[in-house]
């Protein structure tokens, strides 16, 4: 699996406590906070459902 990098560029604020939590668990606390996580089903399902509040982009590792 591939690795993804996430940043919040919408804030949460208004947003249902399920995306939230969602925001939460990716381990996103504030704006324009980055974080990295493998590209597994569970975190891509995550990203789905907040995609209106994250950008995406995929990391490549060179060996």
């Amino acid at each position: 699996m591939g690795k993804i990098r996430i940043t919040q560029i919408r804030s949460a604020i208004d947003r249902p406590e399920r995306q939230k939590k969602t925001l939460q668990a990716l381990g996103l606390k504030k704006l324009h906070a980055t974080v990295e996580h493998e590209a597994t089903p569970q975190i891509l399902g995550m990203v789905r459902k907040v995609q209106h509040l994250v950008s995406v982009q995929p990391i490549h590792e060179e060996k």
